[in-house]
C-alpha cells in the first residue's frame, strides 16, 4: 500500500500541487454490494450529526494505514485491513488538509460506537442526498471513477 503523500514527503507534510499542505487526514471506504460503509457523528462540534466516511488525522510518526487502522479501532472497535488508495482531496480546516481515501475492508463488524451514533451501507447516490461532511463530499466525483 502506498501513503497518499509518501513519494513526495517523509512526513506528515506534503506537497500537492505547488501548495504546502500540512497536515493530512485519512478516510476508509468500505464497500458491499456497491454500497460503502458511513457513520453518523455523534452531536456537537462543526462535524456533529453528520455523515461521513470514518477516518482521521494522521499523527505524527504514523504512516497512512496506521492512522486508519487506529481510528477504526477508537471509533468502532474493530480492526481493518487498509488497501489501495482510492482517491485524494485538499479541504480547509485550520489551514489546508489533505484527505487520502483508502479501500479497507472490516476483520469483524461486531461494532461498539464511541464517535457515532450510527451506521449504514448506503450508494454514492444515497450519500449525495445526506448531510455528509464537506471534506467527504469532496472524494465523491474520485470515488464515483473507482467503485
Amino acid at each position: 500500500m502506498r501513503d497518499c503523500g509518501a513519494t513526495l514527503s517523509l512526513s506528515r507534510d506534503v506537497i500537492v500541487l505547488g501548495m504546502n499542505i500540512t497536515k493530512r487526514s485519512v478516510a476508509g471506504i468500505a464497500t458491499e454490494n456497491s454500497r460503502l460503509f458511513i457513520a453518523r457523528r455523534i452531536p456537537g462540534g462543526a462535524m456533529g450529526e453528520k455523515w461521513e466516511f470514518p477516518g482521521g488525522k494522521v499523527e505524527n510518526g504514523e504512516n497512512d494505514a496506521d492512522a486508519l487502522r487506529r481510528e477504526y479501532l477508537e471509533e468502532f472497535g474493530v480492526d481493518v485491513v487498509v488497501g489501495d488508495l482510492l482517491a485524494s482531496a485538499v479541504f480547509e480546516h485550520k489551514g489546508q488538509r489533505q484527505l487520502c481515501a483508502y479501500r479497507v475492508a472490516f476483520v469483524s463488524m461486531q461494532f461498539t460506537l464511541t464517535e457515532h451514533t450510527t451506521w449504514r451501507w448506503a450508494t454514492l447516490e444515497e450519500i449525495e442526498a445526506l448531510d455528509f461532511v464537506d471534506s467527504d463530499q469532496k472524494l465523491l466525483p474520485a470515488l464515483k471513477n473507482v467503485l
